[in-house]
């Protein structure tokens, strides 16, 4: 288990002043109740991605109005890729879920891992427009196998919608089989920046997960370096603007 006391020196290190917490597990209490706690105990701990029973919009409601009097519940995620329908995100009761999400100001962040997935991603942007989707990890760029397609393409939709952003990080499934190479990775991110530009990519750690792959600074500074040639404004839009943005920080 890693606590804030891990992550203060990290950030120290890095002249980070303040992190989202994002959920792991589908628990309503546990996991996403104790982030949001984290809220009101510690300074750097800014907002909190949870987790709540989108496939329920009745139990949906009633947890989002307690867990937002909890803490600063900025947004939500679903772990879509341990679902065995890839159309998971797409039913009934989960769009109207996502109905109160947006209601409520919310973003919903998506970690597609392969194709079929990211085509329920950009369904539920076209249909939802009004819901702000944060797609993590760059899509899972394939970068293992140093492939393109269908990633490229699907990213290039996915822009299309001005309801997306998009996470400057790397996820798990990638990272069990790369190990951090900010050269390997200019390509893909260089393509996330030419679509999305600026003011809908934010740059994300992924930590502690990343651990397997790289250290924090490694990380930080790779996603330092990757923003370095573009002018001042839009780095800081990556490194920061766009999160308080779309999570209302």
């Amino acid at each position: 288990d890693f606590t804030p006391d891990d992550l203060r020196p990290e950030l120290n290190r890095c002249g980070i002043k303040g992190t989202v917490l994002v959920q792991v597990l589908h628990q309503v209490g546990g996991e996403t109740e104790e982030c949001l706690d984290l809220c009101n105990e510690v300074e750097f701990v800014r907002g909190v991605v949870g987790w709540l029973p989108l496939a329920d919009p009745d139990a949906t409601a009633r947890a989002l109005e307690r867990l937002r009097s909890r803490g600063k519940l900025v947004g939500v995620r679903h772990l879509i890729s341990n679902e065995p329908d890839p159309r998971w995100l797409l039913q009934d009761g989960v769009i109207e879920s996502q109905k109160l999400l947006a209601a409520a100001g919310l973003a919903f962040d998506a970690i597609p891992v392969n194709a079929a997935q990211f085509e329920s991603v950009l369904e539920l942007a076209e249909r939802l427009p009004e819901l702000k989707i944060v797609i993590n990890h760059l899509g899972r760029p394939p970068l293992p196998e140093r492939g393109w397609e269908p990633w490229a393409t699907q990213v290039a939709r996915a822009a299309e919608h001005r309801n997306v952003s998009i996470k400057l990080s790397i996820g798990l499934d990638v990272i069990m089989r790369w190990r951090w190479s900010t050269d390997e990775m200019r390509r893909y991110s260089d393509h996330v920046l030419d679509l999305f530009t600026s003011n809908r990519v934010m740059a994300a750690s992924n930590w502690p997960v990343i651990l397997l792959g790289a250290t924090y600074a490694q990380t930080w500074e790779g996603i330092s370096d990757l923003v370095a040639a573009l002018p001042i404004d839009e780095r800081h839009a990556i490194m920061s603007g766009t999160a308080e943005r779309v999570y209302g920080l």
